[in-house]
């Protein structure tokens, strides 16, 4: 199978089961660029992650013409950003017609609030695993293998956005600008 086919179905996956939005997705591109194909370490896809939610953009989206531009180039990109839109189009065209004609029915009601929690554990358990790589590398969650200075933007950027709600791209480029000053400081 050529990699651009392989490119399309891979995000064709990701764009065909991520409900609940581009957060949702990150377990699914994980799964499919770090561990299935190797496209990205580790450490590459918490940089992408980083690089998706800072543009403009849907995160899947952004993560997709990132990986395709990455493994292939522009074709690349073109089949990966191709591939997670084709699902949520055709999704999209078909439940516009089904909630025109069942939007009061009881049954399905009860479909979309049995998805809504499974979307919540997929973007908690997203967060947790950026956070746990965010804040110990590679190296599972060993005490000694801590990096203070993650800890310290990962504290100061919750603690903003709870008490002033400012716009998340301010708060990714200040914890970039004091993690690069925390770590002049620090000499590393």
């Amino acid at each position: 199978m050529s990699i651009l086919l392989t490119l399309y179905l891979s995000f064709f996956q990701v764009g065909l089961f991520a409900f609940g939005g581009g957060l949702a997705a990150l377990p699914l591109i994980r799964e499919q660029t770090v561990i299935i194909h190797a496209w990205l370490d580790p450490n590459t896809f918490t940089d992408l992650v980083t690089i998706a939610e800072m543009t403009p953009g849907p995160i899947a989206l952004n993560a997709a013409t990132f990986v395709g531009m990455r493994v292939q180039g522009i074709m690349g990109a073109f089949a990966a950003t191709l591939g997670c839109v084709t699902p949520s189009l055709i999704i999209v065209l078909v439940l516009a017609r089904l909630y025109k004609a069942w939007r009061d029915k009881p049954g399905f009601q009860g479909i979309l609030s049995g998805l809504r929690p499974a979307a919540v554990a997929l973007i908690a358990f997203a967060g947790l695993s950026i956070l746990i790589l965010a804040l110990f590398g590679n190296h599972g969650t060993v005490p000694e293998k801590l990096d203070y200075i993650a800890l310290i933007c990962f504290s100061l950027a919750l603690f903003v956005l709870r008490k002033w709600k400012p716009s998340p791209i301010l708060v990714i480029f200040g914890a970039g600008i004091l993690g690069a000053g925390l770590r002049l400081l620090a000499g590393l």
